[in-house]
């Protein structure tokens, strides 16, 4: 071998030895490492949060609005649809804001003012978590009734909980705003039912204001509460009997509208009824351990009884 190929063979033995670390660039080396690492453990504690916020959010999830009537009195999801004595009502999924008003057509305002920090987190949870997120649920139904003059009633709202020790439907309101005869007439009047009268095991009335049986004005934005004076419970439904088209009112029971029948003894004009179902952030029932349960249904029963002129 010539010496000018010895020369070449001892450069490549010296490019393949690897060059020391010195002790500088080592130290850069694992700052490097430790930061990518501090980023990814930032990351998945983020991912972490989210999941956290979405599964503490009080949510109401599948709620179908299944109404029933009598024979005489038919329901439809639509004015010029098709009528019969049932329905379904659109589906919600998302998360109920907790908000509170007096009087629906007011509007309603988020309620935020809680009287404990836990408590106070755990609300913002249903404010900006990563969930879609609503004040409340709206839909709307139509009513006629054919030949005699009818009062309607309501006869029973039924609800399930997700979770039986933990009920979300003792802080559920749902409200009915009746409009005059016909397609988008005015308001003539509106209703507010709380829908489950028992006390929540673990309630804790928590608004830094007010005091149990208090909502917030809808009047007003300064978080000015005033008693519901108007608030309506089973004790407002009539009786009726499935099996034989009997309506029996009780004491309190709630005449809600009338409805006419036709000159022939036809179905007369429909009446608008729109439905509302929020969470009631000033019920003393609104507190933490409602955060991420379910109401799975809902279901609404009218009934009519004629009219004695």
């Amino acid at each position: 071998m010539d010496s000018t190929a010895k020369l070449q063979d001892q450069k490549d033995l010296k490019k393949t030895k690897k060059t020391p670390v010195s002790k500088s660039r080592l130290r850069f080396r694992l700052l490097v490492t430790a930061i990518v690492l501090l980023v990814m453990f930032t990351s998945f504690v983020g991912v972490t949060f989210a999941w956290y916020v979405y599964q503490t959010g009080a949510r109401t999830s599948d709620i179908r609005m299944a109404v029933g009537t009598g024979s005489t009195l038919q329901i439809s999801n639509q004015y010029d649809g098709s009528y019969g004595n049932s329905t379904v009502m659109d589906v919600f999924k998302g998360a109920l804001v907790p908000v509170s008003t007096d009087c629906i057509q007011n509007g309603f305002q988020k309620v935020t003012d809680f009287t404990d920090a836990t408590t106070i987190d755990q609300k913002k949870a249903y404010l900006f978590g990563a969930v879609e997120t609503t004040d409340y649920y709206k839909t709307t139904l139509y009513l006629r009734v054919g030949g005699e003059k009818q009062t309607i009633y309501l006869s029973d709202i039924g609800f399930e909980d997700d979770d039986a020790a933990n009920p979300i439907s003792t802080a559920i309101r749902v409200g009915f705003v009746v409009h005059k005869a016909g397609l988008n007439q005015p308001v003539d009047k509106e209703f507010i039912f709380a829908i489950n009268g028992d006390a929540n095991p673990k309630a804790n009335y928590n608004t830094a204001t007010g005091e149990e049986g208090y909502v917030l004005d809808s009047t007003k934005t300064d978080g000015t509460t005033i008693p519901m004076k108007n608030l309506y419970t089973k004790d407002q439904f009539c009786d009726y009997d499935s099996a034989t088209g009997i309506v029996t009112l009780k004491e309190k029971s709630l005449a809600m509208f009338d409805l006419e029948g036709s000159a022939d003894k036809g179905y007369g004009t429909p009446v608008q009824v729109d439905v509302y179902v929020w969470l009631e952030g000033c019920d003393k029932d609104c507190y933490n351990n409602i955060c991420g349960k379910m109401l799975t249904k809902i279901a609404l029963s009218f009934a009519g009884k004629m009219v004695e002129e």
